[in-house]
């Protein structure tokens, strides 16, 4: 089976020509990282995770340039493994974290489910279950995808999980696991989240930067505790604790912000924004 995207033509152009001349702005233009991924991808692999966010292009592909220009600098790993929040509250009635076996389809080709990795987090995973329901409407991990393939080209395999309950035992559980996964596979995880909605600029930051601290000290459960606690609108909040306990069990040392910005940086309005991370986690 194949997952068709549902927000091309919306989140990011339909048309294959339009979408890559689209993304090759997010890389050049600033705020993006005014660089593209090319001449050669690295071969450090010193990148364990990464934070990327999933709003419109023309809000947030400026943000996810910068991610995704570091991991192309870094070096293509052999898995990915995609984390991102239900926002439709679909799926299953179990299904905590879903995991679609499903290829997706973009405008720019097929990315195919990783069927090494993805049945061993399925068997390993007791809260993992096989749902493309919960990913039928869900954008957060869709928008990941173009960017992945501009940076690595269309030889490209994942899997996708919808995080459905953004507790903490779940979140370390799902990151346990596929660090647990990655002792014998190299596997790159990236949390889709947005930060702060439908703020002020000066409010968002605030609230982003006090988070983010958790982040920086290596803390998820402190991280995830601040965002519920506080009632943070950070949608991801859940795959990015998820993916740093993947992370630190993978010997990671340094949560490092790559760009911090809102839609007002685009819109010029900076009473009302949604914010957007980047950060690679080493």
């Amino acid at each position: 089976m194949t997952r068709m995207p549902v927000v091309a033509g919306s989140f990011y152009e339909g048309k294959p020509e339009a979408l890559l001349k689209h993304l090759e702005s997010c890389f050049v233009k600033s705020p993006g990282p005014e660089r593209l991924p090319k001449g050669g991808s690295g071969k450090s692999r010193k990148i364990k995770a990464l934070v990327s966010p999933h709003a419109g292009y023309m809000y947030s592909g400026m943000a996810a340039a910068h991610s995704y220009l570091h991991l192309y600098e870094d070096g293509q790993p052999e898995h990915i493994v995609i984390l991102g929040p239900n926002h439709t509250g679909r799926g299953l009635d179990l299904s905590r974290l879903a995991v679609c076996e499903d290829n997706w389809e973009t405008p720019l080709g097929l990315v195919k489910y990783d069927r090494k990795i993805g049945p061993m987090i399925l068997e390993q995973n007791e809260y993992a279950m096989p749902d493309c329901i919960a990913h039928t409407g869900e954008h957060s991990i869709e928008v990941q995808l173009p960017f992945l393939q501009f940076a690595f080209g269309k030889e490209l395999s994942f899997v996708p999980i919808c995080i459905s309950d953004q507790s903490y035992e779940i979140c370390e559980s799902i990151g346990k696991t596929v660090a647990n996964v990655a002792k014998d596979n190299d596997i790159v995880v990236i949390a889709s989240s947005d930060f702060t909605h439908f703020e002020s600029a000066e409010s968002a930051r605030k609230k982003d930067n006090q988070a983010i601290e958790y982040l920086e000290n290596l803390d998820p459960e402190g991280f995830l505790r601040f965002v519920h606690g506080h009632r943070l609108s950070i949608c991801g909040a859940g795959p990015i604790a998820a993916a740093l306990v993947f992370a630190i069990e993978r010997g990671a040392t340094q949560f490092s912000l790559l760009k911090y910005m809102n839609s007002g940086d685009v819109t010029g309005d900076g009473g009302h924004v949604v914010a957007y991370v980047a950060a690679e986690i080493t």
